[in-house]
């Protein structure tokens, strides 16, 4: 099996990731080596790779579907918006240019070479590539420039797979729209369809789908049932729109309560993905001070934009809650940007370049932004409070923090990391909660400055996600044709697709 297929979406959240680390998943089992792909990725959850390149989190999880180490190639543009009107994009894992809505569409051109080549690069070195699209193909207005749709599709000579949501209704008004919307030759490209997030018997769906050939000339090869709790490592917010799930039943008699802090510009809120798995622990994300007044342990995560994140907490009232829970002696965690905004002091020429603002005042931490990112795994041990636990995560970050209080965590080389006052706690690490020892010496110490009896599960977090990756792949194996995307994989493009011409039908103005 050689080749590569691109997965679109027609909107946002139907499905495109999930899909892919599947597919993915599903080739890896059958001994094919295969890698994930997304050109251009619009996120500010990441992941840092063994080399130091910043990729989105969904291709590091793809990569963990392929059972491979994630690299710089399999998301060689991303884009980390860092403000209403502006964003940051990174070049094969490096900051490359920050830019506008407006200016970003002229970088394009510079970038189409580079990230032709990473794809090259994978299809070189792997027997399939499994791309993922960005948004919706159907997107006319940014077509003529598109990087990660079916520009990449025309340039590389990819099949297309279009996944359509089935949850939000619609879906083959959905599915027939996008493809009619393109010009023919893009058309030629959209080879199958898949539905996604079908709750029922999809019997149900056998006149629709065999009227969505009739209309299209092209089959739905599969229909992919509802499943709870798949998600982990999600690139977009939109995920946390859907309903908390229940927490796994409490091991001691007591469970714990986590707020997460929604921010504005809130990034790598995966890190807190491992609490949830926990049994015993609700994790919910909230702006309401009354949650945070109450909640057993509330979580301030990172942020691209520290300093107007802080000014929106003022504005909603957070900062005085934050405030009362501090002095009631309430648990608080500040991760990375969290961190940054719990100090009494933050000098930002880089980000916001609003100059010298006062954070809440909550730890005895100063931060300097400086022009260079750092980008870096790292590993150590937790403080005394939390039994020396092994501890490792990773850095991305423009932010330095200086304290006097006493570190969270000590490097391999016994650099101070982090740190603990009274009981607030600040680290620049994401993926710390990962490691079973440490975020279970955590919700430990958590339990016991809430008066819980809350204890521990047993299931390491690893096992958790390789879990989840597995019900991925077995969706694909049990619900969509295999045999049709080993046909995709092995031949490209098919021939002769029909092509729905939109002008027969469309109205004129006089």
């Amino acid at each position: 099996m050689t080749g590569a297929l691109l997965v679109c979406g027609t909107a946002s959240d139907a499905g495109k990731s999930l899909v892919t680390a599947g597919i993915c998943r599903s080739l890896a089992r059958r001994g094919v080596r295969v890698a994930p792909f997304k050109a251009q990725n619009m996120a500010n959850n990441s992941a840092v790779t063994a080399s130091g390149a910043e990729i989105g989190r969904a291709q590091a999880m793809q990569a963990a579907a392929c059972g491979i180490e994630p690299e710089a190639a399999m998301n060689p543009v991303l884009i980390k918006p860092a403000g209403e009107t502006s964003s940051q994009v990174l070049l094969m894992g490096k900051p490359y240019a920050n830019a506008t809505a407006r200016s970003y569409q002229d970088l394009k051109a510079s970038l189409r070479e580079p990230v032709l080549d990473a794809l090259d690069s994978l299809r070189d070195r792997f027997e399939a590539v499994i791309c993922e699209g960005a948004g919706s193909p159907a997107e006319i207005n940014l077509r003529e420039r598109d990087l990660a749709n079916m520009g990449l599709a025309r340039a590389a000579s990819i099949p297309v797979l279009l996944v359509g949501d089935i949850d939000r209704g619609g879906v083959f008004a959905s599915l027939v729209g996008t493809l009619a919307v393109l010009d023919a030759e893009d058309q030629r490209h959209i080879a199958a369809f898949l539905i996604n997030k079908f709750r029922g018997d999809a019997s149900v769906l056998a006149p629709g789908l065999d009227m969505l050939y009739g209309l299209t000339g092209r089959r739905a090869i599969g229909v992919l049932p509802w499943r709870e709790g798949l998600w982990l490592d999600a690139e977009d917010s939109l995920a946390l729109e859907a309903p908390a799930l229940a927490p796994a039943p409490a091991v001691g008699r007591d469970t714990l309560d986590v707020a997460v802090l929604r921010l504005r510009w809130m990034s790598n809120f995966t890190d807190v993905d491992a609490l949830a798995a926990e049994p015993g622990v609700g994790v919910r994300y909230t702006r309401s001070p009354v949650d945070v007044e109450r909640a057993d342990l509330v979580v301030i995560p990172g942020t691209k934009a520290t300093v107007a994140d802080l000014e929106r907490l003022r504005r909603d009232g957070l900062d005085v809650a934050l405030q009362r829970r501090a002095a009631a002696g309430g648990p608080i965690l500040g991760i990375c940007g969290g961190y940054q905004l719990l100090g009494t002091r933050i000098e930002d020429a880089v980000e916001s370049r609003a100059g010298v603002v006062d954070g809440l005042g909550l730890l005895p931490v100063a931060t300097v932004f400086h022009d260079d990112k750092l980008l870096r795994r790292v590993s150590g041990t937790a403080s005394a409070t939390f039994g020396g636990a092994p501890a490792t995560g990773y850095e991305i970050r423009h932010g330095d923090p200086q304290t006097t209080a006493a570190p969270l965590l000590t490097l391999a080389d016994g650099t101070p990391e982090g740190c603990i006052h009274h009981n607030i706690l600040g680290t620049s690490w994401h993926g710390l909660l990962e490691g079973d020892a440490v975020r279970r010496a955590l919700l430990a110490w958590v339990a016991g400055e809430r008066g819980r009896d809350w204890r521990p599960g047993d299931v390491a977090f690893a096992d958790v996600r390789e879990r989840r990756l597995d019900v991925l792949g077995d969706l694909i194996d049990e619900h969509v044709d295999r045999g049709v995307l080993a046909d995709l994989l092995a031949t490209g493009v098919p021939p002769a697709l029909p092509t729905l011409d939109l002008q027969r039908t469309a109205c004129s103005a006089s």
